[in-house]
Order: structure tokens, then sequence, then C-alpha cells
């Protein structure tokens, strides 16, 4: 079995399309690891395409912000004017489908899906330290997380972490791990619609689980077009050029 594993798509249906299109025909399930929306122009065409798409999906923080479950006075002033924008944007029935989310860690298809850490869905992991407790507490092996926004992970062979890095920042369109059967993984596929790895372009990741194999990917997709839709929306300027940028 083939899993497309995707997160942080933040409302960025040119992104989402360009990944969809590069891996074509090397999926068998698509699972979401949240936040669906936030930051980007087009928060109900990104919902109703995933919808239908993907076999597991959880929540992320935006997800949870925008729907009401939190209160986005705690987010920064940039994401802040992001989610009042798209709550006036959310028809009622893509906001009921963000109300309904599941919180992670969830099990699917037989890998463990969490937004966050494993502990905590608002958490982040961008460290070996960081990584071990939930690296310990999950009940699969491998786990996927988002949240970061950064591609690679962290595994566990019963005695240190060790961090996967990738050369995906340097050009490459894939790269792809063998996960040993003796060892243990928490692994982001990177985010699809606001990489932040230096990396403009989208992210995603496939998971043979047949073959023990985790693919990931990188695409290119039509920015300019994306920054064009947010300074029609009133987006802050910092929140358009970060999209080319990578960062």
């Amino acid at each position: 079995m083939r899993l497309l594993v995707f997160s942080d798509v933040h409302a960025n249906a040119t992104a989402l399309e360009a990944a969809l299109q590069a891996c074509a025909g090397s999926w068998d399930h698509a699972i979401c690891l949240g936040d669906v929306v936030g930051y980007g122009p087009d928060p109900n065409k990104v919902i109703e395409r995933v919808r239908p798409l993907v076999s597991a999906i959880i929540r992320g923080n935006h997800d949870k912000a925008v729907s009401g479950i939190t209160d986005p006075e705690e987010f920064n002033p940039v994401a802040r004017t992001a989610v009042e924008w798209t709550r006036t944007q959310l028809t009622p029935e893509n906001l009921r489908y963000l109300v309904g989310l599941p919180s992670g860690p969830i099990e699917a298809n037989g890998v463990v899906l969490v937004h966050g850490a494993v502990e905590d869905e608002d958490e982040y992991v961008f460290s070996a330290d960081q990584a071990l407790p939930g690296l310990l507490a999950s009940p699969r092996s491998l786990t996927f997380f988002g949240h970061t926004h950064i591609p690679g992970g962290f595994s566990y062979n019963g005695s240190a972490v060790e961090r996967i890095d990738l050369s995906l920042g340097r050009g490459k369109a894939s790269d792809t791990i063998t996960l040993d059967p003796k060892a243990r993984y928490l692994l982001n596929p990177g985010s699809v619609g606001q990489p932040r790895d230096g990396d403009p372009r989208a992210a995603f990741a496939i998971a043979d689980l047949e073959k023990r194999t985790v693919e990931f990917w990188r695409t290119s997709y039509d920015i300019a077009s994306v920054q064009r839709r947010m300074e029609q929306f009133g987006a802050p300027e910092a929140l358009i050029l970060r999209l080319g940028f990578g960062r």
C-alpha cells in the first residue's frame, strides 16, 4: 500500500493541485496531517478538494482557530489576520467540516497521524530531544507529523535519536529513505502550501508500506498567482513575500 502523506496546505489550492499532478498514479490512499486552511487565499477550494481525496485527516492549529475551537488571539498578528479573513470566507458546510476534524494522534492505514507532537497536537517538534517522547509513546513504529513545515524527521533505534536530513533543498525533486524494521520513525512530509526550509516548492511524501520506503517529494508551482490572490484580499506583505522565499 502506498500512502500520499501531506500537511499544511494552508489554503493554497495552486500548490495542492501541483502536488497532486506531480504524484498522480503513485499512491493508493491519501492522508492529511492538518492545517488545511490559514494563510492562503483559497480556503473553500482547498477544503472541497481535500474532503473526497483523503482516507484519513486530522486537524491543525489553524483549522482549530478558524473554526472557533481555539482563540486566534494566541497567534501572531500576521497569522491572526489570516484566520479572521478565512472565517469571513468559509461556507457554512466547510466550517462544519473544520469543526468536525478529529484531533491527533490517530491510527490509519498502518501509520499514526499527528499534527504537532504525539503528546500535544499543538507542540512543535524541531529537535531530537523534542522527538524522543513521541517516538517512544506512539503506538506504531511509523508516525507522521506536520506543523513545522520542514520535511525530514527523526528515527530511534533503541539507543539514540537520529535526525533525518534530506538533500531536497539542493534542487532535487525527491529523496528516499528506507525504513529499518527495528527502528521507530517520526517523519514530516513538509508543507504543501507554505514551506519553511528555504525551498519554496510544495512538499509532500509517498510512503510505500510494503517496500518500507518513504519518498520525500518537491514540486514547483505558480507562486506568483497565489501571491496575487493574497494581495487581492489584503494579506500582510510579509505573508505574501514568504511564499517566494520558502521561509
